[in-house]
Order: structure tokens, then C-alpha cells, then sequence
């Protein structure tokens, strides 16, 4: 568990209201026609669900905050409280409030039981439309605006993956 005096809680799906702020950025921005959605669910956590299309060359479904100040300065990891089956995921945290922008990613593949991964923000790569970006500022922790959760890969079919909290310490 982490220390609560040392978290900056981003989100708490507990609470309904959590979920209007995020929205779908899924392959149909270039044609696919994969989709998502996160919705609540009355046992106090939220799911990023959908179906994942290989079709029209697509293979990706996302969803993302709504730009605010989601920075705390001097964090060091990013947690998110999470469970799924057999699926990788993308954690994603973005500096600006663009849409099409550098996205700091970090794979995570939670257990079928609820866990809580820590994943250093230094481990988080710069990507830009799915490919790295050499040379690109490391992540500022005190200038994170906007934050996604994605799957791809390749990972065609349904998905569901069930969270309850993300937040930086």
C-alpha cells in the first residue's frame, strides 16, 4: 500500500464522477474502427473496455484525461491500482494539453486479482504516434497535464481493464 502522506491521488474511481473527465482516442482518428470506453462501475472502480480491430489497418483503443495540473513536483513513481487478464496495457502521461503530442508511456500488465504497480517515472519512454523519440526531455513530474491508459500491440479482440485509483508519489 502506498503511504498516503506521500501520494498526489490523481484519480479515485470510487467516486462516479471520475470518469467524465477522461475520453476515447481510438484508431478511428486514422481510419480503424477499434473502439473503448471508461465507464464506473457500482463496486467502486472504473473499466477501460472495448474491442481492439486489426481492420483498415488499425490495432489500437485509448482513452485520456482532460488537460489540468496533474504535476507534483519531485514525484518519483507513478502507481495505478489495477486488475486484468491476459492483456498488456500502456500507462500514459503527457506534459501538454495537445492532442497529438509526446506521450510518456510505461507498459503494464496487472494481475486477475486487484494490485497496486509502481512504475519509476524514469522507466516511462517518449513516444510520439507509437514510435520513440531520441533525444525527447525526460519526464517532468511537476508538469504532467494529461494522463491515458491505451492498448495495442497487436492485442485484437475485447478487453476490460478495471481500475480504482492512479497517482504519482
Amino acid at each position: 500500500m502506498t503511504d498516503p502522506d506521500t501520494i498526489w491521488l490523481l484519480f479515485d474511481f470510487d467516486n462516479p464522477g471520475a470518469v467524465a473527465e477522461w475520453g476515447s482516442i481510438d484508431d478511428r482518428v486514422m481510419g480503424g474502427v477499434s473502439s473503448s470506453r471508461l465507464r464506473h462501475d457500482l463496486a467502486g472502480h472504473a473499466i477501460f473496455e472495448g474491442n481492439v480491430s486489426l481492420d483498415r489497418n488499425g490495432g489500437f483503443a485509448s482513452i485520456r484525461s482532460t488537460p489540468a495540473d496533474r504535476g507534483k513536483l519531485g514525484a518519483q513513481t507513478c502507481f495505478i491500482e489495477a486488475r486484468t487478464t491476459g492483456k498488456r496495457y500502456k500507462l500514459n502521461l503527457l506534459t501538454d494539453d495537445a492532442f497529438d503530442s509526446i506521450n510518456y508511456q510505461a507498459t503494464i500488465a496487472p494481475s486477475a486479482t486487484w494490485q497496486t504497480l509502481h512504475i519509476p517515472l524514469s522507466t516511462f519512454r517518449s513516444t510520439f504516434r507509437g514510435r520513440e523519440v531520441p533525444g525527447a526531455p525526460a519526464l517532468d513530474p511537476a508538469r504532467i497535464r494529461q494522463v491515458g491508459l491505451m492498448i495495442a500491440d497487436r492485442q485484437a479482440g475485447a478487453f476490460a481493464l478495471e481500475v480504482r485509483r492512479i497517482g504519482l508519489a
